[in-house]
C-alpha cells in the first residue's frame, strides 16, 4: 500500500530546524521532498554540533533531520536560477520557507508570484513573529522566541531565573503546527483544487502550547513563575527524591489522592482539613510536599515504583538520554533506529513518532549532500537533459552532487 503522501511534491527552501522539521514529518510519510539549498554551503545546520562519523561532512544534527529528502541546489539570485525555481514550483504541491518576511518577495519568488503560475500551490512561510506586526522583520531563533513568548519565564527552578527549555521547542512546535496547516490545506486542495498561503509564526506556536496557562492568568491574574518540575494546578505532581534516584509522581485526581496517602504510609493526610481538596492542597503546597518528600526518602526508587504501579498511581524514573536509548519500552517498540549514511556512517535517530496501522511512516533514505539530486530532480520534474544541467552547473546556476 502506498504511503499517505506519496503523490505530494514538496519544495523545501527552509533551513535550520523549524522548516526542516516540518518537511521531515511530511517526508517520513512519503512526500517527495526536494531540499533546495543555496550553492554557497547550503543549510547552516550542516555544521551544527558534532560531526556524524569520521568524514566530518555533515553534523549528526543535519543527518538525522533530513532523511527521506532529495538534495537540490539552485542559485535563487541568478535570473536563470529564478526561472528554474519557478518551473520547479509549477510542478510542486507545497513550498516551505523560513526566510525573513519579505525576502523571497524581493526576489520575485513570493506566494503571489508563484501562485500566479501555480494556483494550486500551498505556500507555507515559517517565521519568528509572523508576516505582519511591529516585530515582523526581527531576526529570530529558538532562544529568542522562547524568551519573547513567556516560555522561559515559567521554566526553571522555583525562586530562580527562567531557563531555556532543554530542546528547541519554539522551532519544533512551529514545524509541527506548519505540517498540520499543510495537511489542512491539502485537504482543501483535494476538494477545490486551490492552494493557499500559510503564515506560521514561532511566537504563536509557543502561545498555543501556553494556552491553558494564559487562560488561568486571564482568570486569576496571578503571574506564572518557574516551579521546577511542579505544576500549579495539581499536587503532588512533580519529581521528588528517593533513597536511590529521583522519581516523577502524578497524583491527578481525588481518587488517586485517596490511594496515594495510604500507599506512602500517611493515611492521616486524608483527614487533615488543610488537604481536604486539591485547591486547599495547592494553598498548603510547601507543607504537603515536605511530608511527601520525607516519606519517599525512606525507600529506594525501585521499591516505590512497585508500590505505585500496584496502586495505579502514575510514576516514572527521571532518566538521562543514555538511559532513554536503553529504555525497555523504547527498545520494545523500536522507537529509535540507526541509519547508515554513505558519508558519515551509522547515525542514531528517532523514527516517525506517529504510527498508522495501514500506512506507517518510515525512514527510507539518508540525508542528501548539497545538490546531490539536482540533475535527477531537474530531469524528473522538468525533463531537463544531463548536458543542459551540466551547462547550468558550469554557469553557477545550480550545484550538482
Amino acid at each position: 500500500m502506498k504511503l499517505p503522501l506519496e503523490d505530494v511534491v514538496v519544495l523545501d527552501l527552509s533551513h535550520a530546524l523549524a522548516g526542516p522539521h516540518c518537511s521531515t514529518m511530511l517526508a517520513d510519510f512519503g512526500a517527495q521532498v526536494y531540499k533546495l539549498e543555496s550553492p554557497d554551503g547550503g543549510d547552516i545546520s550542516r555544521a551544527w554540533g558534532a560531526a556524524a562519523g569520521n568524514s566530518g561532512a555533515e553534523s549528526a544534527y543535519f543527518v538525522s533531520l533530513h532523511r527521506n529528502k532529495r538534495g537540490l541546489s539552485i542559485n535563487l539570485k541568478d535570473p536563470q536560477g529564478k526561472e528554474l525555481f519557478m518551473k520547479v514550483a509549477e510542478k510542486a504541491d507545497v513550498i516551505i520557507e523560513n526566510f525573513r518576511p519579505g525576502a523571497l518577495q524581493k526576489l520575485g519568488l513570493g506566494y503571489q508570484a508563484v501562485s500566479a503560475r501555480n494556483p494550486g500551490i500551498i505556500y507555507a512561510s515559517i517565521s519568528g513573529f509572523g508576516q505582519d506586526g511591529p516585530y515582523r522583520e526581527r531576526a529570530a531563533m529558538d532562544l529568542i522566541l522562547q524568551a519573547e513568548s513567556g516560555m522561559i519565564s515559567i521554566t526553571g527552578e522555583e525562586g530562580g531565573s527562567g531557563v531555556r527549555c532543554g530542546t528547541s521547542i519554539a522551532d519544533m512546535a512551529a514545524g509541527m503546527y506548519a505540517a498540520y496547516g499543510i495537511m489542512l490545506a491539502l485537504r482543501v486542495k483535494d476538494k477545490t483544487g486551490e492552494g493557499q498561503y500559510i503564515d506560521m509564526s514561532m511566537m504563536e506556536g509557543q502561545l498555543g502550547l501556553l494556552n491553558t496557562m494564559i487562560a488561568s492568568y486571564g482568570v486569576d491574574h496571578e503571574m506564572p513563575k518557574p516551579m521546577g518540575t511542579a505544576y500549579k494546578a495539581l499536587l503532588p505532581y512533580q519529581t521528588l527524591r528517593t533513597k536511590t534516584r529521583d522519581l516523577a509522581i502524578a497524583v491527578g485526581s481525588e481518587k488517586l489522592w485517596k490511594v496515594f496517602c495510604p500507599a506512602i504510609g500517611r493515611a492521616d493526610m486524608l483527614t487533615n482539613p488543610r488537604f481536604a481538596d486539591n485547591r486547599l492542597r495547592v494553598t498548603h503546597r510547601e507543607e504537603l510536599i515536605g511530608i511527601v518528600q520525607e516519606a519517599l526518602l525512606t525507600r529506594s526508587y525501585e521499591e516505590w515504583e512497585q508500590v505505585f504501579l500496584k496502586a495505579g498511581i502514575p510514576v516514572g524514573a527521571v532518566n538521562n538520554i543514555g538511559q532513554v536509548v536503553d529504555h525497555p519500552q523504547v527498545k520494545a517498540r523500536g522507537s529509535l533506529m540507526e541509519m547508515n549514511h554513505p558519508r558519515s556512517g551509522p547515525v542514531m535517530m528517532a523514527g516517525p513518532p506517529v504510527r498508522l496501522s495501514r500506512t506507517p511512516g518510515s525512514v527510507r533514505t539518508p540525508a542528501p549532500g548539497l545538490g546531490e539530486h539536482t540533475a535527477e530532480a531537474l530531469h524528473d520534474l522538468l525533463g531537463i537533459p544531463a548536458e543542459e544541467v551540466a551547462r547550468l552547473a558550469k554557469a553557477g546556476v545550480v550545484v550538482t552532487g
